[in-house]
């Protein structure tokens, strides 16, 4: 112990205390520099996108689900009320969707469903985003569940009938696709036409 009563250990301590300090920041500071700057900044080339078959998939669940729907749709029509996030959810993932992110459209109408389990216009929007990315098995299982769900007549029941149909195409079994054709017609409840 010196006069101050700081022992040379403690001196030691001291110095070496403020070693370690700058040991610390040369070390972040290294670390700062070899990491990267942002996106983008990586060296290595980006993956290439998958080539498009002829026949896109998107083009079929337009051409075979929602364009009958659209067409048939001047029968009676049934939607559910929506809460005001709901519908904006929905907005994004028809926007994600239409710029082919159909993974995160997928993603933004799953948190819709969290809000509206019982919603038969999520379930359909669903059951065409995984039509698109070819899981048919699911995306009959959405559309099976918005039809028990949803309205029997409208667009949304076109829409569940012909997704049931073009998903029974695409896992062989076309009887099946048939009547569920011939159901999504049975959907469109035309007012009578005046005398």
């Amino acid at each position: 112990m010196n006069r101050f009563g700081v022992s040379s250990l403690a001196r030691k301590i001291s110095r070496n205390s403020s070693l370690s300090f700058w040991l610390v920041v040369c070390l972040c500071l290294l670390l700062n520099a070899c990491a990267s700057t942002g996106p983008g900044s990586a060296t290595w080339p980006a993956p290439e996108p998958e080539q498009e078959p002829e026949t896109s998939v998107e083009n079929e669940v337009d051409s075979r689900v929602r364009e009958p729907a659209k067409q048939d749709s001047e029968g009676i029509q049934v939607f559910p009320l929506q809460n005001p996030a709901v519908k904006e959810l929905m907005a994004d993932a028809g926007a994600a969707e239409s710029e082919g992110d159909y993974g995160q459209a997928a993603t933004l109408l799953e948190r819709a469903l969290r809000i509206q389990p019982r919603d038969p216009e999520i379930l359909q929007s669903l059951a065409e985003v995984q039509l698109q990315v070819r899981d048919y098995e699911q995306a009959l299982g959405f559309a099976t569940r918005s039809y028990d769900l949803g309205p029997r007549v409208g667009e949304i029941c076109s829409r569940n009938w012909h997704t049931i149909s073009v998903c029974r195409k695409h896992l062989g079994d076309e009887e099946g696709s048939a009547e569920a054709a011939s159901r999504a017609r049975a959907c469109m409840n035309v007012k009578p036409r005046p005398l």
